[in-house]
């Protein structure tokens, strides 16, 4: 287990090839310039390891993350402002961009930038009591582009407006129609729901996932002929990879 100071990295051996990645900042996991680096860090860490096939994304069985620490947001100068939301950003995407299969694990609350992060996983399971909001407009800010970018492709943007709009908070069970969550079980059994998913893709074929997995990206954040040229290319390696054609 590599360990920093507000993130961690398990890998259990009761599951090989499924690793955890900790959140760590009690009471509430908000999060900070520091931990936001840490998160970055701990998902290139596991987008590089080949004993990771599917990672994990867990704040604890209490709470998944509060978001942004406001107090010490609201003590910074417009430039340590920036470097906060250019930092967050990174994380967000770092997390996004992990080549393997991601599922959010979500106790307690998931609240601003906290849900942000649970977004950029592949898949999300919550506890049936879990709370949910886009929640920056009820400090007076606005979720940044990170945010509203995830939240409108999950929602659309009507859907997005009203969680942006309002702030409110919202249980599980919309969390679920309104496809922000996959799954919903009873509190007690989110991690080892989040891990049976996981755990289906410890024996996939690791580069055939991670070339799916860019290649769904790709329908966000490319153009079209970007994306056709993409998914061209990604389907010729992994063919000539599942033939044996590429020398490996």
């Amino acid at each position: 287990m590599a360990v920093k100071e507000f993130v961690s990295i398990y890998l259990g051996a009761d599951q090989p090839g499924v690793a955890t990645l900790v959140l760590s900042r009690p009471p509430t996991n908000a999060a900070t310039r520091q931990m936001y680096r840490e998160i970055a860090a701990a998902a290139a860490e596991l987008s590089r390891r080949d004993d990771v096939a599917a990672v994990i994304l867990f704040g604890g069985h209490e709470i998944f993350s509060a978001g942004d620490d406001m107090p010490a947001l609201r003590a910074l100068t417009a430039e340590e402002a920036e470097t906060w939301a250019r930092v967050r950003h990174q994380a967000v995407e770092a997390v996004a961009a992990i080549p393997k299969p991601t599922v959010a694990a979500i106790t307690g609350y998931a609240l601003g930038a906290g849900l942000t992060l649970a977004l950029a996983a592949d898949w999300r399971v919550s506890g049936d009591n879990a709370k949910f909001g886009a929640t920056e407009i009820l400090t007076g800010l606005i979720p940044d582009g990170a945010a509203i970018t995830w939240l409108t492709r999950t929602l659309g943007p009507s859907r997005a407006k009203d969680l942006v709009y309002s702030g409110r908070f919202f249980g599980a069970e919309e969390a679920l129609r309104l496809g922000l969550i996959d799954d919903m079980v009873a509190p007690d059994e989110v991690y080892d729901a989040a891990a049976t998913w996981a755990g289906r893709f410890v024996e996939g074929p690791a580069h055939a996932l991670a070339a799916a997995k860019a290649g769904i990206g790709d329908v966000f954040d490319a153009s079209r002929e970007e994306r056709l040229a993409a998914q061209r290319r990604r389907y010729l390696e992994v063919f000539a990879r599942s033939a044996g054609r590429d020398g490996g």
